[in-house]
């Protein structure tokens, strides 16, 4: 039954968690006094560049997901006011992404039934997924990023990146009519449709792509610091939007988007008191998690590479937070998902923005000109609409294209035999899996790898020189059976390595000689419940063939995780210890080796002379 005592230990341990490195749940403002004059000007003008492709790219990554750009730019200004208050990185810009967004259409692109009902279905997505990343942020979820290989996500965004692309040719070869969009979520289905509707290819939506492009690249080349994804899309639509727009020969019905007004502007907030509200977050669950998990190692991976440069400490877990706390501004406002932008923090970093104002600033500039759009949709000005979608097609085929990371991939597939598989798997994983499921199968690889290497103790042959010094023994010796066996224990005793470590020493003691095993577990680490019973398994199947199990070296941390649950006894048992005996040894800073040397004579005793033959395991795999 269990005891008041302990719950109390219990509850104990779970405060002990939640108080180490706490997150703040409230908007953290700081001191104004600080921000001066200089600071307003460096941010006004950092949130000016960052504003100028914050927009355009809102549009796109609406387009990608396969929604209204209203969607798009509603999330764009909210996420960026939101977000900066409850971060750690001063620089990161929240908002729609690219994988993100194409994980949004990947999604529903496979679940027609389920796309029809896509204006409902969003804002409920949308709150899932801050509702995850908010959970996430309170369990520190967001330190288990560390353990995701960097080869995952450039694995993923290299194969995203070709299925954005490939979905990006619909518009700018002008085959949108003629291609089945059910089938175009998975790769080959999308490489089907695109080989057998070529023949239907429009020259002129290829000619504005084209133009468009043209304008981008030399921006690109002799305006470096010009936001060039932004003046081409401006030059293009004021080329060939007035041709489209008045029906001006051959680009006459010309696909466009559509400017919304002031109605549109109105959130829809997801309903959650209605019939078959479950089934609809059941099967919106698993897309929520994965589009959480991406957005916050977006933003992690973004904050990390810029605090390497600044030397700002960064805290993933609040960040993570801060992207829950964005999603659900988005929700208010009825948009579609936030990430950590990778582009916009890159460019508000090095536009030279002071504090996280910049951010702020970015996300009211940006609503005053989805303002400003919304009454050019009232008066018939209707901005919008002289938006090709094949010259935007074609700016997001380019910006798709620097998710090709060469020197990363080389890195990745030059680096270990791992890294490369990891990958090799998570970029074919995006090719024949829907994307919110490729990413945790990119994930489940890098940490399947990972625990491998890690699930491995090494146990190591030790010995007393002639001094009384412990140290490891060098070369191959043919020795006989010891009567005591010395186990030196290095690495991890997690849960994955547990069932290893109990498996090596059961094989040491298979042989009937040895009567005695003394665990040094000085180099011992990480102790949980599952190490701990294995522990406890040893002890008991030593004990019922009569043999005796000593730890020697045992550091505070290791007995008081003994101690809490509950083994110390069944570890003791044997020991008078009114007599002074034990079998746990605990190691000495000053000197290391006396808690050995202690166990060595707890040995001796037991096995009731001071002369037995002593001798240290000896692993043939160390040496073979």
């Amino acid at each position: 039954m269990i005891s008041w005592q302990f719950i109390k230990k219990a509850s104990r341990q779970i405060r002990g968690y939640f108080v180490l490195e706490q997150i703040h749940f409230l908007p953290q403002i700081g001191s104004v006094s600080g921000y001066s004059s200089t600071k307003l000007g460096a941010d006004i003008r950092a949130a000016g560049n960052v504003t100028l492709l914050a927009l355009p790219q809102a549009i796109a990554y609406a387009t990608i997901a396969g929604l209204d750009v209203i969607y798009g730019v509603a999330s764009a200004a909210t996420a960026a006011i939101v977000a900066p208050f409850f971060a750690s990185s001063r620089y990161n810009v929240i908002g729609p992404t690219n994988a993100t967004a194409f994980m949004l259409f990947s999604f529903f692109s496979v679940n027609p039934a389920m796309q029809s009902r896509l204006p409902e279905l969003l804002p409920l997505l949308v709150l899932l997924i801050a509702i995850c990343s908010v959970i996430g942020a309170l369990l520190k979820v967001a330190d288990l990023l560390q353990y995701v290989s960097r080869s995952v996500l450039v694995g993923y965004m290299a194969g995203a990146a070709v299925l954005i692309i490939g979905n990006q040719l619909k518009p700018l070869l002008g085959l949108e009519k003629h291609v089945n969009i059910e089938k175009t979520a998975i790769f080959f289905g999308l490489i089907s449709e695109l080989a057998t509707s070529l023949r239907y290819t429009n020259w002129v939506p290829l000619a504005i792509g084209a133009v468009t492009i043209l304008i981008y690249y030399a921006f690109r080349k002799w305006k470096k610091s010009w936001p060039a994804f932004s003046i081409a899309l401006v030059i293009g639509s004021s080329i060939f939007g007035p041709l489209i727009h008045f029906n001006i020969g051959p680009f006459a019905g010309q696909a466009t988007f559509s400017t919304f007004g002031f109605a549109e502007l109105i959130p829809a907030m997801p309903s959650l008191v209605r019939d078959g509200i479950f089934n609809d977050i059941s099967a919106l669950l698993g897309l929520a998690l994965a589009i959480a998990f991406l957005a916050s190692l977006e933003n992690n991976l973004m904050a990390k590479s810029i605090a390497s440069q600044t030397g700002e400490r960064i805290d993933s877990n609040q960040d993570m937070l801060s992207i829950g706390y964005a999603n659900l501004g988005s929700v208010l406002a009825g948009g579609m998902p936030a990430s950590g932008s990778l582009t916009r923090s890159s460019l508000n970093f090095h536009s030279g923005a002071a504090t996280k104002a910049a951010s702020v600033f970015t996300g009211i500039f940006t609503l005053i000109l989805v303002i400003l759009i919304a009454w050019s949709g009232e008066t018939g000005l209707n901005l919008i609409d002289y938006i090709p979608k094949a010259a935007l097609a074609v700016l997001v085929i380019a910006i798709s294209l620097s998710l090709f990371n060469v020197r990363q991939i080389r890195i990745c597939l030059r680096s270990t035999g791992d890294d490369a598989l990891v990958i090799v798997l998570t970029f074919i994983a995006t090719l024949l899996a829907p994307l919110h499921v490729a990413i945790f199968i990119g994930v489940a690889i890098s940490i399947t790898l990972f625990l491998r290497k890690a699930s491995k103790p090494r146990l190591t042959e030790y010995e007393f020189n002639e001094t009384g010094e412990l140290r490891e023994k060098e070369g191959k010796i043919n020795r006989s059976i010891p009567a005591i066996s010395i186990v030196h224990v290095e690495g991890d005793l997690f849960f994955g390595a547990s069932e290893l470590f109990r498996t090596q020493v059961e094989r040491i003691v298979a042989n009937s000689a040895i009567k005695v095993i003394i665990l040094r577990l000085k180099n011992a680490r990480h102790l949980d419940a599952t190490s701990v019973m294995a522990l406890e398994d040893l002890a008991a199947f030593m004990r019922s063939n009569n043999l005796h199990l000593l730890i020697s070296g045992a550091t505070k941390d290791v007995y008081k995780v003994l101690k809490r649950s509950g083994i110390l006894e069944t570890l003791q048992q044997g020991a008078d210890r009114s007599q002074g005996e034990s079998n746990i040894f605990l190691t000495m800073p000053s000197n290391p080796n006396i808690s050995t040397r202690d166990a060595l004579r707890r040995a001796q005793q037991l096995l009731g002379t001071k002369e037995a033959d002593v001798r240290i395991f000896y692993d043939p795999a160390k040496y073979p």
